[in-house]
């Protein structure tokens, strides 16, 4: 490989590029790409969900009653609606991916040829022009050029590419031309070692996912033991029912040698498991999850997980990327600050139009001039004064100088004068720039400062004539997207701490953050200076800023945030925003950005508009909060078949006939759960998912549970038929049914009372107009008051239950952080506490042996130094510490917080801590606690009355 740019230029020959090949040297797609529709489809397939419900079919089939099979329609549409929402997802992130360039321009044989990026071998040679994406890592040999490295580092700045300096792959050439020699390729690219980072299985936090697994898992648990027992049950009870003399064990296997298999008892044990199966709220949360998506994606929001629209409405703190996100990506005028001239009037000079300023017409007419290579600066002056009122007189240009990196600054003559834009430093002499200093900067502490002086003319090699005379400064940030600051307003006022976290100057960062409104955007951190995962829990804290963030530091705030117990959703469009995104409780991407970005993120904004964030919070809010109601009723199904399966193993048999639970099913949880999990429904989402639907469920469980133990007495003692009991059994879980939804239908709105009235009366139209049917026996007067009496004490029952249930205090978790650690206090519903740290216990258990081998020296050397001490009295000296001895401990007092009036504890607890020996901290924390105090003896946090927040569980 020569070393001269000339020869460089040649390219590899045809035998360089084969000897390449060969060694494995090529530029290979190490891109992050969507999962492929095989792990898709298996992804959905195989649940326990799915497994649990075939295993049941199998059994149908082995029983031979083919018609029973219909419950796998919910598996099936359930399963499907996932694979299409997957799919659907995929093929649009796909097509997105398919508008970014895949070729680029490379020398071979001293010709020039375009070839696929998967064709660049190491040492290739690569022309880069305005707008091309660095394919691979490379080291500029020829030309000059402004690259965007946006994408890859946050900042806004465009960075000057000289001979010598390197271009890392995925930023894109903003102005000029190079050509550079490819240095990396494939998986040792920047972008590459990035991506790999990021490749691993993230775990979905989603509390509807999870409280439906827990659901399943409770019951496949539950169904093996019990299945097993009703089977056998039902089993002997055919047994005893067949007069055999022979014992159970025998008369078993002479059945199966026969070749009777055992279907009556089989169809019914599956019966009675596929309604501990939450098969109806499976189906219902799939559903209504999919219609959010399809909404969102009319909206021009793409939901690739479908419970990302979930987490996103439950996150308490929100990250944002500044590139892209708050801002476009584009440079704006910030705001003109003309200055009184020498050589003229005021502001204005001979030769410019008397309506405008001369900071004005020079502004635009040297943009105007210099639009041929237009920059990302140059197009913002160009804007900005193509707007009405902003508007200049165009002049007749005479010479135009373009932008230099030698000089630093661009400029034009004109009929009206000649005029120079850039940097002030290298525009003005040391003693103008001296005059003005100050002035650049105030201003230069939010946004990027040029100078705008007037010359007296150019020499033909582009060198200004005369002195500059400054004429005003124009200020250049990052264009703030228009919807920024109400779309930000909206989550502060739903609650949501507020992050930005980018790689651009801390200061720039700050004062685009304060322009949108982020709270605290005053205080800022230079994140080189977080060099330890202490320094970074510490900051989280503290700050809602940060600036000069690198990729594995973004990454690192986010699981700082998370170990303190926050719901996290991050926002970002570059290769820099990766490892965030992945980590992210929330993923959100812009279309715009980069490839990886948009592959790894949960929801890919299509139109790059921020704004659209609310509609998918307001549409998670209306999936939890419906489905929080209707799961009560799918939930309320399992419960109760759970409890009477286990009555009924002693006393059978099984209350209902599957026919009257097709009515049940319908009309209490069926109908109403759909109706209800689609209804509008912004409400701020509140507790534990589980815990709210558990609470709603259990008490109309027990109320059918005791209604039909009661129905079973009955039948009993007055030697009812098992047609009868089954038909007081439905009436009074009907009844207990509808007070259900009446209670979760609270507050009642027009469609909620027409719900509850269609309900009232389908069942009587279905009990009373279709006895046979649904095998409704008739009722005596005697018999219809009995079932009165144990209908209205059921439905008794389950108002008490559920005014108990409701008085619950719910457990509280309390956060605490400082110290480079975190603390969490629960509050049981008894009120006990218990306060665990969030570090893991190893390393709490590393430290506590650490303190007991401290304590154990600190006490031989004060018996040590006490020794020495009675040495010295019995030879009449005072006595001395010897060097190296530590000094008394200290009393142990009650640490109080600042401004903290003396008095009792409220509340004092400890915790084992991995704090540093002999070390003492007071801190007041923004989490609710009066005063977190650690020491070697652990944390000790004191509560306060009313807690400033808390988290329900």
């Amino acid at each position: 490989m020569a070393d001269d740019a000339t020869e460089s230029l040649h390219g590899l020959t045809a035998a360089e590029v084969a000897e390449r090949v060969e060694r494995g040297e090529v530029n290979l797609n190490m891109e992050l790409k969507t999962k492929s529709v095989r792990e898709l489809v298996l992804e959905n397939l195989l649940t326990l969900f799915n497994l649990i419900n075939v295993i049941l079919a199998i059994l149908v089939i082995i029983a031979g009653s083919w018609k029973n099979l219909t419950f796998l329609a919910i598996v099936v549409l359930n399963t499907g609606i996932g694979i299409f929402q997957s799919l659907r997802s995929k093929r649009m992130v796909d097509r997105l991916t398919l508008l970014a360039t895949k070729k680029a321009k490379v020398i071979r044989d001293g010709a020039e040829c375009e070839l696929d990026l998967e064709q660049i071998v190491l040492d290739d040679i690569v022309k880069l022009g305005r707008g091309d994406q660095i394919p691979a890592d490379a080291v500029v040999v020829k030309g000059s050029a402004q690259v965007n490295e946006s994408l890859l580092t946050g900042e806004s700045d465009l960075i000057k590419k000289d001979p010598g300096a390197t271009l890392m792959s995925g930023s894109f050439v903003d102005s000029g031309l190079v050509y550079a020699r490819v240095i990396h390729v494939g998986a040792d690219n920047y972008v590459a070692r990035i991506n790999n980072e990021a490749k691993y299985v993230k775990k979905v936090n989603s509390e509807i996912m999870r409280a439906l697994n827990a659901i399943v898992r409770f019951a496949s648990v539950i169904m093996l033991p019990l299945g097993l027992a009703l089977f056998f049950s039902s089993l002997y009870e055919s047994y005893l029912g067949s007069g055999a003399g022979a014992g159970f064990w025998p008369w078993v296997g002479a059945e199966l040698a026969a070749g009777h298999v055992p279907s009556t008892e089989i169809l019914s044990t599956v019966g009675a498991l596929l309604g501990m199966i939450p098969q109806g709220l499976v189906l219902l949360t799939s559903s209504v999850l999919a219609i959010a998506t399809a909404r969102l994606a009319r909206k021009k929001v793409l939901a690739q997980q479908l419970y990302c629209i979930e987490t996103l409405a439950r996150v308490d703190v929100l990250c944002l990327d500044k590139t892209g996100t708050i801002t476009s990506g584009r440079m704006e005028v910030a705001g003109t600050y003309p200055l009184a001239v020498s050589g003229g009037t005021g502001r204005q000079l001979p030769g410019v139009p008397s309506e405008v300023t001369a900071l004005d017409f020079a502004l635009a007419n040297i943009a105007r001039a210099t639009s041929e290579d237009a920059n990302e600066t140059c197009k913002a002056l160009l804007d900005y004064y193509a707007a009405p009122d902003h508007e200049v007189p165009e002049a007749v240009i005479e010479q135009v100088v373009p932008f230099s990196s030698a000089k630093k600054w661009s400029g034009a003559s004109f009929a009206g004068g000649s005029y120079v834009m850039g940097a002030a430093q290298f525009v003005l002499s040391p003693h103008g720039y001296a005059e003005v200093e100050a002035e650049v900067s105030r201003l230069a502490a939010t946004c990027r400062v040029l100078v705008v002086a007037a010359v007296d003319g150019f020499t033909a090699e582009g060198d200004a004539v005369g002195e500059a005379r400054p004429l005003g400064f124009v200020t250049i940030r990052d264009e703030i997207r228009t919807s920024a600051a109400e779309t930000i307003g909206y989550f502060i006022e739903q609650g949501v701490t507020l992050n930005v976290i980018s790689g651009d100057d801390p200061r720039t960062v700050s004062g685009i953050a304060e322009v949108v409104g982020i709270p605290g955007a005053g205080a800022y951190v230079d994140a080189t200076t977080l060099d330890t995962p202490a320094k970074i829990d510490a900051a989280v804290d503290r700050y809602h800023v940060f600036g000069r963030v690198t990729p594995m530091q973004k990454r690192e705030l986010v699981q700082a945030l998370q170990r303190r117990g926050h719901t996290v959703a991050m926002t970002g469009d570059g290769v820099n925003d990766v490892l965030a995104l992945k980590e992210a409780d929330c993923s959100v991407a812009m279309a715009a950005g980069s490839d990886a970005a948009r592959n790894v993120a949960e929801i890919v904004l299509v139109e790059n508009d921020f704004a659209a964030m609310p509609a998918v919070v307001a549409e998670g809010r209306r999936s939890i909060n419906n489905l929080q109601r209707s799961a009560a009723l799918f939930l309320t199904k399992t419960l109760f078949s759970m409890g009477l399966a286990a009555i009924c193993i002693a006393f059978p048999p099984y209350p209902f006939q599957p026919i009257q639970m097709t009515l049940i099913n319908f009309f209490c949880i069926g109908y109403p759960g759909f109706v209800l999990g689609l209804e509008a429904n912004r409400a701020r989402v509140k507790g534990n998912f589980l815990a709210n639907v558990v609470k709603r469920a259990l008490p109309a469980s027990l109320a059918v549970v005791v209604a039909a133990c009661l129905n079973m007495a009955v039948a009993s003692f007055a030697g009812l038929s098992s047609l009868t009991l089954s038909t007081m059994c439905l009436v009074t879980t009907s009844a207990v049914g509808c007070c259900l939804i009446a209670r979760i239908s609270w507050p009642f709105t027009p469609l909620r009372t027409v719900l509850l009235a269609s309900i009232v009366v389908g069942l009587v139209v279905g009990i009373l107009g279709f006895p046979d049917l649904f095998s409704i026996a008739r009722l005596s007067w005697a018999e219809a008051l009995a079932l009165a009496a144990i209908s209205l004490l059921a439905c008794a029952l389950f108002f008490a239950t559920a005014r108990v249930m409701d008085g619950l205090k719910p457990r509280r978790t309390y956060s605490a952080t400082g110290f480079g650690r975190g603390v969490q206090v629960t509050m049981g519903r008894s009120g006990a506490r218990r306060v665990r740290s969030t570090r893991s216990a190893l390393r709490r258990f590393v430290w506590r042996s650490r303190e007991r081998l401290n304590r154990y020296v600190e006490e031989h050397r004060y018996q040590d130094a006490a020794a020495a001490n009675d040495a010295f009295r019995a030879q009449g000296e005072a006595p001395k510490r010897p060097v190296g001895a530590p000094a008394p401990p200290a009393g142990k007092a009650a640490v109080q917080s600042e401004g903290e009036k003396p008095g009792p504890v409220i509340d004092r607890v400890s915790a084992d801590s991995d704090a540093q020996p002999a070390k003492k901290q007071k801190k007041r924390t923004k989490s609710g606690f009066s005063s977190v105090t650690q020491s070697a003896h652990g944390i000790q946090v004191k509560l306060p009355a009313r807690p400033a927040k808390r988290r329900e569980k």
